[in-house]
């Protein structure tokens, strides 16, 4: 009798470690940005959506704060991170193998899941700087971005298009969290900072003893450069965003789009959980940052430059959305 009890136990011993491998949760992690952009709290919304299911999926998901696009990327394809938040620009550079990546070659296991809200490159100066335009950073103290970030390739694109030359300026190379003290402090005239709006850093920037005009990037070189390089976009910035800055119009510029990327390495079915989620959900999911309140599931599916995941993009055909993915 004991003898049949013990192969009973033994024949179930296999069924119970799948079962037990089945419910065990899966940790995955979202590289964002600096706490004080907006890469951090869309990494945090994303996690707070996938966790409320973590019962079903068997997730759990964590943001971490990181130095940006090109890190996160890096990240991504190196299997310690299993998302990252980057531009579009850094995306279609590092899928093409370009700029970072030029003496790495085309990073072909990068995956696009979706696009998250517009960045605006973003030109703040000091009011008695007397920059008023683009072409006034001659010789001027401008802070273009931090190694690694996406914003340095942007402010470097923006200047070459006027054909200002990074030597033409007093460049400083900070991350953007400093950039508005050493502004205050005027310790620089001025810098870029790509990013969605409102954002924190830019009402910091504004609101402190030395005034602050955000300034506009626009004309014939723009356009040549959207034309030339189609991950930009134009961008507007309102003005009730900022009512400490000096300027009370809004500010024109162009942009790039946030987007989730993730490896080819990632499960099929994490990634879908993780679409789905954020789709199923979007209206909620847009409460959660003022720079989300654009989003439309359409738009979403624009700025994907790697190809599509096929974990959402098994959710895009369920959901009928896989039509407006760009071919």
């Amino acid at each position: 009798m004991k003898r049949h009890i013990a192969q009973g136990i033994s024949a179930l011993l296999p069924l119970a470690l799948i079962i037990s491998s089945c419910s065990k949760t899966e940790f995955v992690t979202i590289g964002t940005g600096g706490v004080t952009g907006v890469y951090y709290p869309a990494g945090q919304a994303i996690c707070r959506m996938v966790n409320k299911k973590q019962a079903q999926y068997k997730l759990k998901a964590t943001a971490e704060s990181t130095a940006g696009s090109v890190f996160n990327i890096n990240a991504v394809l190196n299997g310690d991170l299993d998302f990252g938040i980057a531009q579009s620009d850094r995306q279609y550079q590092a899928y093409k193998g370009l700029a970072e990546w030029e003496g790495r070659g085309p990073q072909q296991n990068l995956r696009s899941v979706f696009s998250l809200h517009p960045e605006a490159v973003t030109l703040l100066a000091a009011e008695k700087s007397g920059i008023a335009q683009i072409t006034d950073l001659k010789a001027k103290r401008v802070n273009i971005g931090n190694p690694g970030s996406g914003q340095l390739q942007n402010s470097k694109d923006a200047l070459a298009a006027f054909g200002i030359t990074e030597d033409a300026v007093v460049a400083e190379y900070v991350k953007a969290v400093e950039a508005p003290g050493l502004l205050q402090d005027e310790r620089i005239d001025a810098f870029f900072y790509t990013v969605g709006h409102p954002n924190g850093n830019i009402k910091e920037a504004t609101s402190g003893r030395i005034k602050v005009s955000l300034v506009s990037i626009t004309g014939p070189q723009i356009d040549s450069l959207i034309k030339a390089l189609p991950y930009y976009a134009p961008a507007t910035i309102p003005a009730k965003f900022y009512e400490n800055a000096v300027n009370r119009h809004a500010t024109q510029t162009f942009g790039v789009k946030a987007t989730c990327v993730t490896s080819s390495d990632v499960g099929e079915d994490v990634v879908y959980a993780v679409t789905r989620e954020i789709f199923e959900n979007l209206a909620d999911f847009k409460k959660l940052h003022a720079a989300f309140e654009v989003l439309t599931k359409e738009s979403m599916l624009q700025g994907l430059t790697a190809p599509v995941h096929p974990g959402a993009l098994r959710y895009y055909k369920e959901a009928g959305l896989d039509g407006h993915i760009k071919k």
